[in-house]
């Protein structure tokens, strides 16, 4: 199993932009409406904390690779190695440089009215990191660090994301 965790802070900015482009979702007037929503578990996929958490009991089998969003951003080839080396993939230089083009955010979204029609306009938007900081305030970026702290702070899943987002930004 591949698990891919990203920052909560930019899971919550990508959700809000994904939920008010999406009809069926409910949309909100206001960023500090979608915060309060998000923060108070009303978001239609559940709490992000309470996911990662469940998640966390299954970090150490060695059936489940973890990696961050961040770190893929960081590093892509490095990151489509190791993916490769853990699902027993060996790949020669060519078919590694053809993977990581292929999987990057910019050709995904290129290609996206062929792989996914008009919804490829909303599931590839930005594809960056820290585009949270273009929506927080300095309040709720306390109460969202305390929330993460509180929730998974300590965890091994938790601690992957605080090295990637906190010590090499």
């Amino acid at each position: 199993i591949l698990l891919l965790i990203r920052n909560p802070k930019d899971v919550a900015t990508s959700f809000y932009h994904f939920t008010n482009a999406m009809s069926p979702l409910p949309s909100y007037e206001t960023w500090d409406d979608f915060f309060v929503a998000f923060m108070t578990k009303k978001m239609p996929w559940g709490c992000y904390f309470e996911y990662l958490s469940k998640w966390n009991k299954y970090a150490d089998d060695e059936n489940v690779m973890t990696i961050t969003y961040e770190e893929l951003k960081e590093n892509p080839v490095l990151g489509v190695k190791n993916i490769a080396a853990f699902f027993g993939f060996s790949l020669t230089e060519k078919e590694l440089q053809s993977v990581v083009e292929r999987s990057s955010f910019q050709s995904m979204k290129k290609n996206s009215q062929k792989t996914h029609g008009a919804f490829g306009n909303i599931l590839f938007r930005k594809g960056g990191i820290s585009d949270w900081k273009n929506l927080f305030s300095e309040d709720q970026n306390e109460k969202m660090d305390k929330a993460f702290e509180e929730h998974i702070g300590r965890t091994k899943l938790g601690t992957k994301l605080k090295y990637e987002v906190y010590c090499k930004a």
